[in-house]
């Protein structure tokens, strides 16, 4: 069986009920009973109407028997692991006193510092050689990264 909602108060129109009102733009409206297609052609808001069933969702009448309250959830808080690190050696760290965690951060400081150092003296090393072999006249050339997979040189401009 085919029902229609009422185009003002939202209720249902059974079969062999209710009005077809037709406007000039062609757009139909279906009314359950003259008192909805009065109120309707009167422009009053359904919304402020008590008993339509815009008033009563948008006041939340009727809701309370339907639907008990919703339950919120807990927020249950668990400890995972991090990339590089076990959870226990998080926990170690987090139980760790703050004079040891100190020097252990200190430590790690100093060990990264003498990496660095070592680096720079390699570096200044390699610099010291390659100037000692242009002293000599053996010219390293420096090459890019197209030059090393085999591109062609860049041509240079010939006008003038």
């Amino acid at each position: 069986m085919r029902t229609y909602d009422d185009t003002f108060s939202g209720e249902k129109i059974y079969p062999g009920k209710g009005k077809l009102y037709v406007r000039g733009d062609s757009k139909i409206f279906r009314f359950q009973n003259g008192k909805s297609e009065s109120l309707f052609l009167q422009r009053k808001n359904p919304r402020r109407i008590a008993w339509t069933t815009l008033y009563r969702r948008q006041h939340r009448k009727g809701i309370s028997e339907e639907v008990a309250k919703k339950r919120t959830r807990r927020v249950i808080k668990s400890q995972r692991a991090v990339v590089g690190a076990s959870l226990d050696v998080i926990k170690e760290r987090r139980s760790m006193r703050p004079e040891a965690r100190a020097a252990a951060r200190a430590a790690a400081v100093k060990e990264a510092k003498e990496k660095k150092a070592a680096s720079e003296s390699k570096k200044k090393a390699e610099k010291a050689k390659n100037a000692a072999m242009a002293s000599q006249g053996k010219v390293q050339r420096i090459q890019s990264k197209q030059q090393v997979k085999g591109a062609a040189p860049k041509v240079s401009a010939k006008s003038r």
